[in-house]
């Protein structure tokens, strides 16, 4: 039997929801307001956190935990659970 983790994978072991949330969020930037060029960041999930380029982050390994790369000039660059 395969391995369910909450919030990574579907009942049916489908690709994981960050793709979903890649879709969303790459190319765009983390503002006030959704628009072609942004997303709103109160559409994000309550355990979400934005990583800058160049800045430190923990190593702490939290699945439902939503990590937003953005580059020096904000654009979301990858997304990652954990």
């Amino acid at each position: 039997m395969p391995l369910v983790i909450p919030g990574l994978q579907s009942k049916d072991g489908a690709s994981s929801s960050s793709d979903d949330w890649t879709n969303k969020l790459m190319g765009k930037k983390i503002g006030e307001t959704s628009d072609t060029t942004t997303f709103a960041k109160q559409e994000l999930p309550k355990e979400h956190r934005v990583i800058k380029e160049g800045d430190m982050a923990s190593m702490d390994f939290k699945p439902d935990r939503l990590n937003i790369h953005t580059a020096e000039d904000g654009t979301v660059k990858k997304v990652q659970f954990g």
